[in-house]
């Protein structure tokens, strides 16, 4: 059961999130103090914290700065809440670690979706990406991000490992371009729907025999693009 973490001092968005984080089938621990927060988090380390920046205590920036600073801790992925949108402020969160930012007021379904992208592209909870895919002549490890094809090395860029990352997770799905900008950018990072475009081209280029008659990378016209690890 994936594991997660809240630290959030307002009673009615605690509330909110416990309630709806643990209907969608997560194990929920919700404490309302930094200090608190990161002795759960030492004690039990979750799979993903959902944390305030207004605290009582420490500000969630600082709690942040610490958890990434751990050892223990460091790669535990952490979503920011902050009803401060001030681009300085996401990118001071961004900076410290974080590996998504949400500005109150924000929907509960959003921010489901925000959670169940952090898990995979971390590759914690259901649904996670495997370490490693083959398929034809290719093989990528994710965790390493390295790829060869006939076993020489590819040199592909890291949200290139992303996009394949996102494609592997639901293999002969259409994936949409939205999804995977969510995916591979993150929601408040990506330019747009062109620019995964040009990352398949690249990524066809590299790993398909014939680039322009994909055998593995498909397009589906007005929909996105589907993975088919085997040919069919």
């Amino acid at each position: 059961m994936t594991r997660i973490l809240v630290v959030e001092d307002d009673a009615s968005i605690r509330l909110g999130l416990e309630d709806t984080l643990a209907a969608k089938g997560y194990t929920v621990t919700a404490v309302t103090r930094g200090d608190v927060g990161l002795a759960k988090a030492q004690d039990n380390p979750p799979d993903l914290i959902v944390l305030d920046i207004m605290l009582p205590d420490m500000d969630g920036f600082e709690v942040c700065r610490r958890l990434k600073a751990s050892p223990d801790l460091r790669e535990i992925p952490v979503i920011i809440l902050s009803a401060r949108g001030a681009e300085l402020d996401r990118v001071r969160g961004l900076e410290l670690g974080a590996d998504d930012y949400v500005t109150k007021p924000f929907s509960l379904m959003e921010l489901l979706a925000r959670v169940s992208a952090v898990l995979r592209r971390s590759g914690r909870g259901e649904g996670a990406a495997p370490e490693q895919m083959r398929f034809g002549n290719v093989i990528i490890n994710f965790k390493s991000q390295t790829a060869t094809k006939d076993g020489e090395s590819l040199d592909l860029p890291s949200r290139g490992y992303a996009i394949l990352k996102a494609l592997a997770m639901r293999p002969g799905e259409v994936v949409s371009r939205q999804d995977l900008m969510n995916e591979a950018w993150g929601y408040d990072k990506y330019p747009n729907t062109r620019t995964v475009d040009n990352h398949i081209v690249k990524l066809r280029k590299a790993l398909e025999d014939e680039p322009d008659s994909p055998v593995y990378l498909r397009t589906v016209h007005g929909a996105g693009y589907r993975f088919v690890p085997e040919e069919a």
